[in-house]
């Protein structure tokens, strides 16, 4: 047990430093695309799911709360939401550049989220305009509460400064990266490597569809969890992308806050869940390797 504990510390505190370095890059990003992303996305018109993929690819703070806000208010279509959450990625890059991950391989997997969440998007659209008529007004609805939401929800829309908001989510995140690095070596002890391989890593369906309910947790855990499990061997790239897919960050929690209709609600969180395990699936069977 000290052993485990040991390494679990000793490696989580080499990752310090390029995580701030991340996060402060991220912060810049944000200061200076934020805004610039809600307009090009309230304008995005038929092309949505193109643009909403582009855009979630780029780690922003509460851009998929931007986007769940606009959809609200049917500015944006569905398969524009759809394609966002499916191109979030959270912490997964801060996480895999600390943890020194080929460049060419987050590109890749960056890559594979943009197609599948365009896609997806204009897959989705295509089907609502045929199955569904839209219900409730079109009216624009104020993204008021995306500040506060962003705030509760601990992301990194901090107005005190990119500096301090780099070191607190730096902070927050490397806490939280001890905590399920420490539950995985724990697993990995007591089950054994190769038990846990047998049971996720080997069965091309099974790895998916538990990734991709692990992809629906509401915030910024299920890409470190997803993230350090595909860094320890526990699962597929297949799957890992599978579980992104469904991670859609915040914006899952404040859709049931803020769009009118539990019904509907629970159709998006399913549509999501489809589309990511079905992806996951589909590359597991094609065998892709990244």
């Amino acid at each position: 047990m000290f052993e485990i504990i040991e390494d679990t510390l000793i490696d989580s505190i080499k990752l310090l430093p390029f995580l701030f370095i991340t996060y402060l890059i991220m912060e810049y990003i944000e200061h200076k695309m934020g805004e610039k992303s809600k307009k090009i996305i309230k304008k995005s018109g038929k092309f949505g799911p193109i643009i909403g993929s582009a855009l979630g690819i780029f780690p922003q703070c509460g851009f998929s709360v931007s986007a769940t806000n606009l959809y609200a208010g049917r500015v944006i279509t569905l398969g524009t939401l759809i394609s966002v959450y499916l191109a979030t990625s959270d912490e997964m890059i801060p996480i895999f550049i600390s943890e020194g991950t080929p460049i060419s391989v987050i590109i890749k997997i960056l890559g594979l989220k943009l197609i599948i969440g365009i896609i997806g998007g204009f897959l989705v659209d295509f089907i609502y305009r045929f199955v569904k008529n839209r219900k409730g007004n079109n009216e624009d609805k104020e993204d008021d509460g995306i500040t506060h939401i962003c705030e509760e929800e601990h992301c990194h829309c901090d107005e005190s400064g990119i500096f301090k908001s780099a070191i607190k989510h730096t902070v927050n995140i490397f806490l939280f990266i001890i905590l399920v690095t420490f539950v995985i070596n724990i697993l990995v002890y007591v089950i054994g490597e190769e038990n846990i391989a047998n049971i996720l890593l080997n069965k091309p369906i099974i790895g998916p569809i538990i990734a991709g309910l692990i992809g629906l947790i509401p915030n910024c855990a299920a890409s470190v969890i997803l993230t350090n499990m595909y860094l320890e061997n526990v699962i597929s790239v297949s799957s890992l992308i599978a579980g992104l897919l469904t991670g859609a960050g915040v914006g899952l929690a404040v859709l049931f806050k803020i769009n009118k209709g539990l019904k509907e609600n629970f159709k998006i969180v399913g549509i999501l869940y489809s589309i990511g395990v079905i992806a996951g699936i589909i590359l597991e069977f094609i065998g892709i390797k990244i």
